[in-house]
């Protein structure tokens, strides 16, 4: 039998989920939490038990959604992804390439693309992934791509600056994703920091770590 269609110029209702409340929303409520979980705890250890309890969810209904535990990860993982690399593209364009100004724009475009599922970096930056799975493997396409664009940024600033040493831009990359990654643990102990907090924070860090790094090291 097939269902009756709505009359025309009327909206169907909304598809509603557990305790009357709509499966979208419901969706958002578990992909917060399960964010959450796989950023704090780690692909292996998160658990779906905990997630369902934080929803006020069955686990048998948090399946029905989303499927096993790695297409629960892969649904936080892309939506995290495609912001993060979203907001370093636009980020780097702003720019133009080689201005100075281009690593706090892309820390503020970060921050404000991780804003609300902060944890999600540590999703897209899980090292325990299993090797062999799906979620390594987007996951590393991620990264992949972040790092390229971190390359590219970084051989800019560089080159403007006049250093010849190759090497030193594969090193400032390193050195950038260990920052942000810090920088972004830092951040979620403190939920009270907005974006445009952190960014200027991160340039009052810069500018004095700058004037303390200006002197030649020791021969």
């Amino acid at each position: 039998m097939t269902r009756p269609s709505a009359p025309t110029g009327t909206r169907s209702a909304p598809r509603v989920g557990t305790k009357g409340v709509p499966r979208a929303v419901r969706e958002r409520q578990i992909l917060d939490a399960a964010t959450e979980e796989f950023g704090r705890r780690g692909y292996h250890a998160a658990s779906l038990t905990a997630v369902a309890d934080r929803v006020g969810v069955t686990k048998t209904l948090l399946h029905q959604y989303f499927g096993a535990k790695q297409d629960l990860y892969l649904a936080c993982l892309t939506p995290v992804g495609d912001r993060v690399l979203d907001a370093v593209r636009g980020a780097m364009a702003e720019g133009g390439g080689r201005d100075p100004g281009t690593p706090l724009r892309v820390l503020h475009a970060l921050f404000t693309a991780l804003q609300g599922r902060r944890e999600g970096w540590f999703v897209l930056y899980d090292p325990a992934l299993p090797a062999d799975g799906e979620p390594a493997r987007r996951a590393g396409r991620y990264r992949a791509e972040i790092d390229r664009l971190a390359a590219l940024g970084t051989a800019d600033l560089l080159d403007e600056d006049g250093a010849v040493d190759p090497l030193d831009a594969d090193a400032l990359m390193y050195a950038w994703r260990g920052l942000v990654t810090a920088l972004v643990r830092w951040w979620v102990k403190h939920p009270d920091q907005s974006p445009e907090q952190m960014a200027r924070r991160c340039a009052r860090l810069f500018a004095a770590a700058g004037a303390a790094f200006a002197t030649e090291p020791p021969r």
